[in-house]
């Protein structure tokens, strides 16, 4: 899912390649500007992130303890891993979903027909008070622009003690889906930045951010999730798609730069067919 900034940018130097990987020594351009963003096709986000973020979704919709007849916000949507499971819940006619990705959008409406989908970000979101039963967002605090400012719009459009959930990859303490990705990067490129700063990606920290926007009844928990790849290539070919952090750093590189990476992930990860399991901070509240 995104969050609600479609694009950051960064600058970065690619150090000398590994020798024994019988890469150049060096990039011809000697540094790249990645663009991080989310203006993807909503396919390409499926492939990449869609593989972790629908099994996550299935835990996810149960932290929420949806009830029938109840009103449902999904900020963040993306193409919709949970917004589909939303729907099967409490209805179409329910359920709402917004996302900063025009894409992303029209792929949700051509996923459920018919869904109220908007364009919008979690800081600003268009819906009045006190609307919903529930808001919720998976893994999107992480890329808010102003995490505090996103949780407490999802609170204000929340019915008083109605619930507020947002999970987050564990970034941070080594238990994201990207973790061999990035220990990979790091090999080759030690200065690289990842995305274990980003917001809510440490223990503890999502809850805090719920606390500072004003949530109460404030529970965290974790979500593990494992994903079966029968070949490398299934592993490796969603990050050469372009889609957020991870698929920035990649389509900065060049061919033979890939290569490099490609193989010391392959050196990191076990023989295929193998499984990857993932976990993401999961905090639920009351507005």
């Amino acid at each position: 899912m995104s969050g609600s900034t479609g694009r950051a940018s960064c600058r970065q130097e690619w150090p000398a390649c590994p020798a024994d990987q019988g890469a150049p020594t060096r990039r011809a351009s000697g540094k790249y500007s990645c663009a991080v963003t989310f203006n993807v096709p909503g396919d390409a986000y499926s492939l990449f992130m869609g593989r972790f973020s629908e099994p996550l979704a299935v835990e996810f919709v149960q932290v929420a303890d949806l009830q029938a007849g109840q009103r449902v916000l999904d900020v963040g949507c993306g193409p919709g891993a949970l917004t589909a499971l939303l729907v099967e819940r409490v209805g179409i006619d329910a359920v709402s979903a917004i996302d900063p990705s025009a894409s992303f959008v029209a792929a949700l409406g051509e996923r459920i027909p018919g869904i109220d989908a908007r364009s919008g970000s979690a800081e600003q979101l268009p819906f009045p008070d006190d609307q919903f039963d529930a808001a919720l967002a998976e893994l999107v605090v992480h890329f808010m622009t102003d995490p505090v400012a996103g949780l407490a719009e999802m609170a204000r459009v929340t019915r008083p003690g109605g619930r507020v959930a947002a999970c987050v990859w564990d970034h941070a303490g080594g238990g994201s889906p990207l973790t061999t990705f990035w220990q990979a990067v790091h090999d080759i490129d030690p200065d690289a930045q990842d995305e274990a700063d980003l917001a809510g990606a440490r223990e503890g920290h999502l809850a805090e951010l719920f606390k500072a926007a004003g949530l109460t009844d404030i529970e965290p928990t974790t979500l593990t999730i494992t994903v079966r790849f029968p070949t490398l290539a299934d592993w490796w070919d969603p990050f050469t798609l372009g889609v957020g952090p991870a698929g920035a750093y990649v389509a900065q590189l060049d061919q033979a730069h890939q290569e490099v990476l490609r193989l010391r992930c392959a050196q990191l990860l076990p023989e295929p067919p193998f499984h990857v399991s993932a976990s993401a901070w999961c905090v639920r509240g009351r507005a």
